[in-house]
């Protein structure tokens, strides 16, 4: 007896879609194959099979402050040395 299967249609991003599918591709699964898997580990483990959480504070402040920057087409360090620099700085803390 074979079992009845639906259509399930979804909206992706193109480039998303296209660079998932290669992803997959090098595992061995197709799209398809990894829906169903994530939908049966939905079914089983009765949880979202992905860790998801709030974001902090600190990484909300840093979303918004990226969210400006492109906005405003404003980068935060005017150099890459000064970039650089930060990173080295903070690094050591």
């Amino acid at each position: 007896m074979t079992e009845q299967t639906s259509m399930l249609h979804i909206r992706v991003d193109d480039k998303i879609k296209e660079q998932a599918t290669v992803a997959l591709a090098a595992m061995g699964l197709s799209m398809s194959d990894a829906v169903r898997l994530f939908l049966r580990r939905v079914v089983i483990d009765q949880e979202f099979p992905l860790e998801l959480k709030v974001p902090n504070a600190q990484t909300q402040a840093a979303m918004e402050e990226s969210r400006t920057m492109m906005a405003t087409h404003r980068a935060r360090f005017a150099t890459a040395n000064k970039l650089f620099a930060d990173l080295e700085e903070n690094s050591r803390q």
